[in-house]
């Protein structure tokens, strides 16, 4: 849990970081990741295939590695089981590092994606000294609440915004026994929170970017919230969430509001 708004401990994890992580998902620039860096954000967040933020930050951590956690995974295949030792090495390689910070199983839709020997074939790689902590992302939150409940990680990666707020039910009460960290992704919900929707009222203002990420930041349960701007403009305006610090009581009312009239909408991917 969070002992400021700007920055909080992962978890059981002891380590000390900024709410507000990089994701180099949607290529923001090398710009933009120099940008956060000179912010004083401290986690980021990386797939194989987003070699603007690896390639930056190969060149950090070769003086300065321990500053900053990294954090990376071996996806969920819809076509096989992945290969976890052969994917993490890779990422090793990838980031120019000999240990990753946070290891996380990605892409899990239901429990029985994620077996028991995932986790253990984690809890070994772990004990190797090759990764700090593991995790796994996750869309089913009672199976999120659950491994919360029992201490089988030691950080979830889970989806929360204004228009997704189940894990309120589902998962945050479940994290007192173990303190597993907690990272959150699409704040803005895909974008959906920050566009205009049918059945607004005229005239009453719409969400902005660094409102959504101030409702998720406003929430004490989460540790790190992932921003994944597509340009320095985009994470210039997202950076202001930390500046401006958790919402008024007005601003929470209209973001529940909003979002829960973004919840009703029916879209492809969900």
């Amino acid at each position: 849990m969070t002992d400021s708004f700007t920055h909080a401990s992962l978890g059981a994890t002891g380590r000390r970081v900024c709410r507000l992580g990089l994701s180099g998902s949607y290529r923001p620039g090398k710009r933009t990741i120099y940008r956060a860096l000179d912010a004083g954000l401290d986690f980021f967040f990386g797939y194989g295939f987003d070699g603007q933020m690896t390639s930056v930050m190969r060149q950090v951590l070769k003086t300065d590695r321990d500053r900053y956690v990294i954090a990376t995974g071996a996806y969920n295949l819809i076509w096989g089981y992945p290969n976890i030792r052969r994917t993490l090495e890779k990422r090793l390689r990838q980031w120019g590092t000999d240990r990753l910070d946070l290891f996380l199983f990605l892409g899990v839709m239901k429990e029985k994606e994620f077996p028991a020997r995932a986790r253990d074939e984690m809890r070994r790689l772990q004990e190797e000294g090759k990764v700090g902590a593991i995790g796994m992302s996750c869309h089913d939150r009672k199976f999120a609440g659950r491994l919360a409940a029992e201490g089988g990680l030691d950080v979830l990666m889970i989806r929360y915004n204004a228009a997704h707020r189940g894990a309120e039910q589902d998962i945050f009460p479940q994290l007192a026994a173990h303190d597993p960290g907690v990272v959150s992704y699409t704040a803005t919900r895909w974008t959906y929170l920050i566009r205009q929707q049918r059945g607004w009222p005229k005239g009453r203002p719409i969400p902005t970017a660094a409102q959504s990420y101030r409702f998720v930041l406003s929430n004490p349960h989460v540790d790190v919230c992932l921003t994944a701007p597509a340009n320095l403009a985009q994470f210039e305006e997202n950076l202001t969430a930390l500046a401006r610090g958790p919402l008024a009581p007005d601003e929470m009312a209209m973001l529940q509001d909003y979002g829960d009239l973004v919840h009703q909408g029916r879209h492809w991917f969900m």
